[in-house]
């Protein structure tokens, strides 16, 4: 996270507290960062992404596929010195009561879930710096034992293998503990954007802008950053500050070649069909970020923010939000829509919690376990007659490789099937002609999963789960016989 252009790297020694906001000649005075020190404060965060691929399935104007999350909280300043403070964050999945919607919209809890049984820890105690920036994690050393004893007694007792890919998280949490705090409380480096350790005297209205660099693989970015102090409130004793964020877009779009090439190489038959115009949109990529943040005029802390990030690149563009609102304060920043919605377009998953013994890293895991069936309204835009049912004819596809292999997010063994250039097109086709509806896929006539398809499957690629060891193990060497074919239809 970025620290605004009034913050300075020095220590100033008399801290503040004011009972009403300071207005001079030269603006309005914000104080330093004082938080109480031994004081519980609880936040009611939500989150949200939003995925929009519509460019490559050729459907314009489709609702982007989002994933929402909503937490509660809660922080404690421990002690306080003039280097730096001592933090610790309760964690929590549960869902906060009143939300929008039904639960099982709010995926994020789900996978949060599975992090903090992976972590081994539902607390964390960070050192930070003076504006509350996270700089290093106290328990790292207990996180990394937990994750290593659960790679060495993996499921049924079997270590994870070395090519797995679970070492290698181990090995980066141990080079850089702080990727700890942005899997399981990124709200702390949001907070800290709005808190400076020192009086910052600003005016309402005119803007100030910085630069920094930020790499990107290897390319040097530079990000314009722009702060506004927009309105104070005499009575509330806050202000309100917004940042606007943007990468230079010709060093970003050049540091996001590889992956946009990958995304061709995956859409391969449809980039076939691009005019010498959408290729060259496509090489395009921008990134940008906005936030506003409420600011108390008595001690400096953030009470509530509010953060949009826009990633366009490859016919694609990704959003996030995050909400954050002290519990103890009102809410005074607008929720986007998103946040607030009772019906969303959520992603495909079936996320199952993961017991200790076996746990893993929950962020979102190519699961191919078949979901809950869709409501009613889900099926209204659905021809279910035996006329639309016959008008879709099962596809029979070949198999290019079949590999079992321990996923490095969820400890589940699956079986990763890799289709043939010609059976993934025609699977993409009969995924897309099948949205919505419930099919069945056999293995020599013995129907072994029956998803609901919820999105196009444009790659070729399939992944079984949710199935003991052997039985993929037994799978696996069926389809590796010379001709080996998958059949894919309508569930009867």
């Amino acid at each position: 996270m970025t620290s605004p252009h009034w913050k300075r790297f020095a220590w100033f020694c008399i801290c503040l507290i004011l009972s009403h906001p300071a207005w001079s000649a030269g603006g309005v005075t914000i104080p330093g960062y004082a938080p109480a020190t031994g004081v519980e404060r609880s936040y009611r965060v939500q989150k949200a992404t939003e995925t929009d691929m519509s460019f490559w399935f050729d459907k314009s104007g489709t609702p982007p596929v989002t994933a929402r999350g909503a937490f509660r909280q809660a922080m404690t300043v421990l002690s306080r010195d003039e280097d730096g403070m001592r933090v610790r964050w309760s964690l929590s999945a549960d869902l906060p009561e009143g939300m929008a919607g039904l639960a099982d919209s709010y995926q994020m809890n789900l996978l949060y879930r599975n992090s903090l049984t992976a972590y081994g820890t539902a607390t964390l105690e960070l050192e930070t710096d003076l504006n509350g920036n996270p700089r290093d994690v106290a328990s790292v050393d207990q996180i990394v034992a937990h994750m290593r004893a659960m790679v060495a007694n993996g499921p049924g007792g079997v270590p994870a293998a070395p090519e797995s890919g679970l070492y290698e998280i181990i090995n980066t949490i141990e080079a850089n503990p702080l990727q700890i705090v942005a899997a399981m409380v990124p709200e702390a480096q949001l907070l800290a954007t709005g808190q400076s350790y020192k009086d910052e005297t600003m005016d309402v209205g005119p803007a100030s802008a910085t630069s920094r660099d930020e790499d990107y693989g290897g390319v040097s970015v530079p990000v314009i950053s722009t702060w506004t102090l927009k309105s104070t409130d005499a009575t509330a004793h806050t202000a309100t500050l917004s940042l606007s964020e943007e990468a230079d877009a010709a060093a970003f779009s050049q540091s996001q070649q590889p992956a946009i090439a990958n995304l061709m190489t995956g859409f391969a038959e449809r980039a076939k069909n691009l005019t010498a115009d959408q290729l060259a949109s496509l090489k395009r990529a921008s990134k940008s970020r906005s936030v506003e943040l409420m600011v108390s005029l008595d001690d400096g802390s953030t009470l509530e923010a509010s953060e949009i990030v826009t990633v366009e690149a490859g016919g694609t563009r990704l959003r996030t939000y995050t909400h954050i609102q002290r519990e103890d304060m009102p809410a005074s920043l607008p929720l986007p829509a998103v946040l607030t919605a009772r019906d969303l377009q959520t992603p495909d998953l079936h996320i199952e919690p993961l017991p200790s013994a076996r746990a893993g890293p929950g962020i979102m895991d190519d699961l191919s376990t078949p979901p809950a069936p869709p409501t009613a309204s889900q099926d209204t835009a659905v021809t279910t007659g035996d006329d639309a049912a016959t008008a879709i004819a099962p596809v029979s596809l070949e198999v290019k490789s079949a590999e079992v292999s321990l996923s490095p997010m969820s400890y589940d063994h699956g079986l990763n099937i890799v289709l043939t250039p010609e059976s993934a097109a025609t699977f993409r086709d009969f995924t897309q002609a099948v949205l919505g509806r419930q099919t069945q896929m056999l293995i020599n006539d013995k129907v072994v999963m029956e998803p609901w398809m919820r999105e196009p499957i444009m790659d070729g690629r399939i992944v079984l789960a949710g199935t003991d060891r052997k039985d993929l193990e037994a799978l696996a060497e069926q389809l590796r016989v010379p001709g080996a074919k998958i059949l894919v239809r309508l569930r009867p």
